[in-house]
């Protein structure tokens, strides 16, 4: 599809600076942008590449003001990088507004219940009393338990698991390979050094628009629930334990794991690799660096980084330390020299 810089700048309440007339028909950075695609700046090291730039259209935020000439339509709004995630976001939901109707071969069980507009993939699997909501797409491969509720406008891609009981928002998003509500981890040794299996009776709760990044495993409650609450964004490669609470938009990068019975507040940042051991609690904004390993409670308003994690200024120093220990090692041998000369002189 084509779209005019004045239909662009319309829609995004946007100033168009040169010819309204001008059609992109697809998006692009702005260093790789060719003729007939539309890009954006926001970062100001990326500024050059605007004057020489062969994009259609671009992007810019009210405030900027170019120092040279350029040969791209602008279109001025008020933040041009949440201005180009609007576009991207409109261009998915295009996308994903194309797949409807319910494919064979796949199984929706009789006693399911449906909305209006569902697109339901080959080989899906739906069983006994889910309950789907409407405009709801789910992806060839996809595996939904008994008594799984699924709300409006939600997406779940190709290959996820959604075991039973599970019960998932509206606008939420889940992809490839994700499994939602597997057994906990918990088995209570024996006397003979062997294990045994606690049987896992919980479900998870999945609130409305949370993001689950592939293959990333949310395990169900040992009894009660798992919780992801409202707006949580999880990268892939993701674990969250049996009981664990996560609280409304919390953002976690890649490859971090929370242990059993975790709760974690509001609006807090995970870097990635980030562990917590199990039964913490973090407070609200949070802000955890990358590769940190949380092993004790962590209150509201901090940042902490380094493993066991600590409080940031104080980790940057204890970096810096680090970073002068060879040469403090070679000052001390040094000075143990010069004190055995010293020593060996006042002998004589």
């Amino acid at each position: 599809m084509k779209f005019k810089a004045g239909e662009i700048a319309h829609y995004l309440h946007g100033e168009v600076i040169g010819d309204q007339e001008v059609t992109v028909s697809t998006l692009s950075k702005i260093e790789e942008a060719k003729a007939g695609s539309l890009a954006f700046l926001s970062n100001p090291k990326y500024e050059h590449y605007l004057y020489e730039s062969e994009a259609s259209v671009i992007l810019v935020s009210k405030d900027f003001t170019p120092r040279s000439g350029f040969k791209a339509t602008l279109i001025r709004v008020e933040d041009s990088y949440q201005a180009f995630t609007a576009l991207l976001q409109l261009v998915a939901e295009a996308r994903r507004s194309e797949k409807k109707g319910i494919e064979q071969p796949s199984f929706l069980h009789e006693t399911a219940e449906a909305g209006e507009e569902l697109y339901f993939g080959a080989f899906a699997y739906a069983g006994r009393n889910v309950k789907i909501g409407k405009r709801v797409k789910i992806y060839p491969q996809v595996y939904i338990g008994d008594q799984v509720t699924i709300g409006d406008d939600t997406v779940i891609y190709a290959g996820a698991r959604i075991y039973q009981d599970t019960m998932i928002g509206e606008r939420c998003i889940i992809h490839s390979g994700a499994v939602v509500g597997s057994d906990g981890f918990g088995f209570a040794p024996r006397n003979d050094g062997s294990y045994q299996k606690i049987p896992q009776l919980g479900n998870v709760i999945v609130e409305d628009d949370v993001e689950i990044g592939a293959n990333t495993t949310i395990d169900c409650g040992t009894m009660g629930p798992t919780i992801i609450r409202r707006g949580v964004k999880l990268d892939n490669l993701i674990q969250i334990a049996h009981n664990c609470e996560v609280g409304d938009h919390t953002v976690m990068a890649a490859l971090t794991g929370l242990a059993g019975s975790s709760r974690v507040g509001r609006h807090c940042r995970f870097g990635g690799q980030v562990g917590l051991a199990g039964h913490l609690t973090i407070g609200d904004n949070v802000q955890i660096g990358a590769q940190s390993g949380v092993v004790k409670d962590i209150p509201s308003n901090q940042t902490v980084l380094a493993s066991p994690a600590i409080e940031y200024k104080q980790a940057i120093r204890m970096y810096t330390v680090m970073r002068n220990l060879p040469q403090l090692r070679q000052e001390v041998i040094d000075l143990r020299k010069e004190i055995k000369t010293l020593e060996e002189r006042i002998s004589k």
